[in-house]
C-alpha cells in the first residue's frame, strides 16, 4: 500500500472572515483567482457554497493546454459566531480521454485572528510526493492571485 501524501498552506490576511469566506465559496469570487497565472477559466461550474458537484476546465493561455479537473463538495460549514468555518471537496483530474483520475481532498478553513484572517489549505491523499510537490506548486502559482484579489476588494 502506498504511502498517501499531504500538503497544507497558510496565509493570514487584514480582511474579515466573511470576507475571505466569499472568495473561497461563492463561484463569482472563485473564477476571480483559482487557477495558476497563465491559465484561463473556461466552463467552470465551481459553487462551493453548497455540496454536490463541481467541474472546471482550464486551458493554457500560451499552449492552449486543457486542464480539466472536478470533484463533489463534501462539507460546507460557514463561519460560526467564533469566526471559523470550512468547505472541503474532493479533487481529480481528468485525461486527454475525459477519464477522471485518482482523487484527493482538499479543505479549506478561515478563522479569525487578531488582525484579520486566516486561510488553511490542506490537500489530502495525494497519491505520492510527486504528485504532492505538483499540487504544491500550483497551489503556491495561485494564492498570489487570491492574495491580489482580497489586497483590491477587501470589503466585497
Amino acid at each position: 500500500m502506498k504511502d498517501l501524501q499531504d500538503l497544507e498552506l497558510v496565509r493570514d490576511y487584514p480582511v474579515s472572515v466573511d470576507r475571505v469566506w466569499r472568495a473561497v465559496t461563492n463561484p463569482s469570487q472563485l473564477m476571480q483567482w483559482f487557477g495558476p497565472d497563465g491559465l484561463r477559466m473556461d466552463d467552470c461550474q465551481m459553487d462551493f457554497t453548497r455540496t454536490g458537484p463541481w467541474t472546471c476546465t482550464m486551458y493554457g493561455r500560451e499552449s492552449g493546454d486543457r486542464y480539466k479537473l472536478s470533484g463533489q463538495v463534501t462539507h460546507v460549514l460557514p463561519p460560526d459566531a467564533g469566526g471559523k468555518g470550512s468547505v472541503g471537496f474532493t479533487w481529480g483530474w481528468h485525461d486527454g480521454e475525459d477519464q477522471r483520475g485518482t482523487e484527493s481532498h482538499v479543505m479549506f478553513t478561515v478563522s479569525a485572528t487578531e488582525t484579520g484572517s486566516r486561510l488553511r489549505i490542506v490537500h489530502r491523499d495525494l497519491p505520492d510526493m510527486e504528485t504532492a510537490q505538483s499540487h504544491s506548486r500550483g497551489w503556491l502559482a495561485t494564492l498570489p492571485k487570491l492574495d491580489r484579489l482580497l489586497e483590491q476588494d477587501p470589503e466585497i
